[in-house]
């Protein structure tokens, strides 16, 4: 499906979007709304008190606040915390009140979760992530909030991210009464995805190089490998030109690849996804990336990885396509600057004039509440 195809889908969820604020002269207040799920959420006022399935959300309530992004939040996950510690202290540096204000409402899903705390807090609205409803219903989640008078709402910037992307931002917008700098945003979104897309679509399907993508390499040490199938960063591939190996194993969300699979697909380029994941993992042998990141460790870091039995052989490795990326893209709006970067990597002569770190520096500027800072990706030498 091209991205023209899932760009119609957007435009058709943000009139539907549009259309179903069910307010009434008498209930002005009053905000009706089809969540990512495609559950009717109707909560009698603007909420004003809102917890975070996952902490990482903060990543598209930053993009669309023109203020604030923790205006409205009284609580999250601490996985921004633990998974991306660089982004905490972003945050953490521009509103120091407010992050340690911030409750730790613990995994949704897990028994460290206190519905008491929940109603504590008198919240409004629990907003969870969409890839999780079945365990939400399964752990009766959704149950004991409702029974407690709590709406749930779920959003999607991990599982179908570019076909979700747009319809949670609106709704990001609409729950926080930001519609205006939602609307900015995904004008901003789509003009970036755009200038990969129209390229891309152009592009024949034998000139779309094989690409392994290797989920959080180094997480687990001597493991290969965890991928994505056609969903998450297999679809960034996808959108950028490439072909993605787990793709052809599998329609699923997550692929376990075997380093002997990978070695016969003899991909053309292997992209790897890193983050600063020492402060939780100190063992971890990932690369490093993020707003703190320090080059001259993720180095040598990308070198031991490329450097691995097995991966050293690969022509892929030799030839300097050895490549990692950001890995907290996968679960947030920003994935355009992925998008941008993976295909600079793949058509380094149909991309030659675009510029994902300027695109990056840009959404900062416009769009945050912190300057850019960091490396978000890099290569390994290979033997050239």
């Amino acid at each position: 499906m091209s991205f023209s195809t899932v760009q119609s889908g957007f435009l058709g969820a943000l009139v539907a979007s549009t259309c179903l604020v069910s307010a009434t002269d008498a209930q002005a207040e009053a905000l009706t709304f089809t969540d990512i799920a495609g559950r009717e959420v109707t909560l009698p006022e603007m909420p004003e008190r809102i917890i975070l399935g996952e902490g990482r959300m903060m990543y598209g309530i930053s993009a669309v606040t023109d203020g604030n992004p923790f205006e409205k939040i009284v609580g999250w996950n601490s996985d921004l915390i633990q998974y991306d510690p660089d982004g905490f202290r972003k945050f953490q540096g521009a509103f120091p009140e407010d992050t340690a204000r911030m409750i730790d409402f613990g995994n949704p899903y897990a028994g460290d979760f206190s519905i008491e705390a929940v109603l504590e807090a008198d919240a409004d609205l629990v907003l969870l992530e969409s890839g999780s409803l079945f365990k939400a219903e399964e752990t009766g989640l959704m149950d004991k909030l409702g029974e407690a008078g709590v709406q749930v709402a779920f959003i999607d910037f991990r599982r179908n991210a570019t076909e979700n992307v747009v319809p949670s931002l609106l709704m990001l917008g609409r729950i926080l009464g930001e519609e205006k700098s939602a609307a900015e945003f995904i004008d901003f979104y789509i003009a970036q995805m755009r200038k990969v897309t129209n390229i891309v679509d152009t592009i024949p399907a034998e000139e779309r190089p094989m690409v392994v993508v290797e989920n959080a390499a180094g997480w687990q040490p001597d493991f290969c490998c965890w991928s994505f199938g056609p969903y998450n960063y297999g679809r960034f591939v996808e959108l950028a030109g490439g072909t993605n190996y787990a793709s052809t194993l599998a329609n699923a969300y997550s692929v376990t690849l075997n380093l002997e699979g990978v070695i016969t697909a003899d991909p053309a380029h292997i992209v790897a996804t890193g983050a600063n994941w020492a402060e939780s993992k100190p063992e971890v042998g990932s690369v490093l990336l993020g707003y703190e990141a320090d080059d001259a460790i993720n180095t040598k870091r990308i070198d031991d990885l490329a450097a691995r039995p097995g991966f050293a052989d690969l022509d892929a490795v030799k030839e300097g396509n050895y490549h990692v990326i950001f890995h907290q893209f996968y679960n947030s709006p920003y994935h355009f600057v992925a998008v941008q970067q993976l295909a600079k990597w793949f058509h380094p002569d149909d991309f030659e004039d675009l510029d994902p770190q300027a695109t990056f520096e840009e959404l900062h500027a416009r769009f945050l509440p912190f300057e850019a800072s960091g490396t978000f990706w890099m290569s390994a030498a290979g033997d050239k």
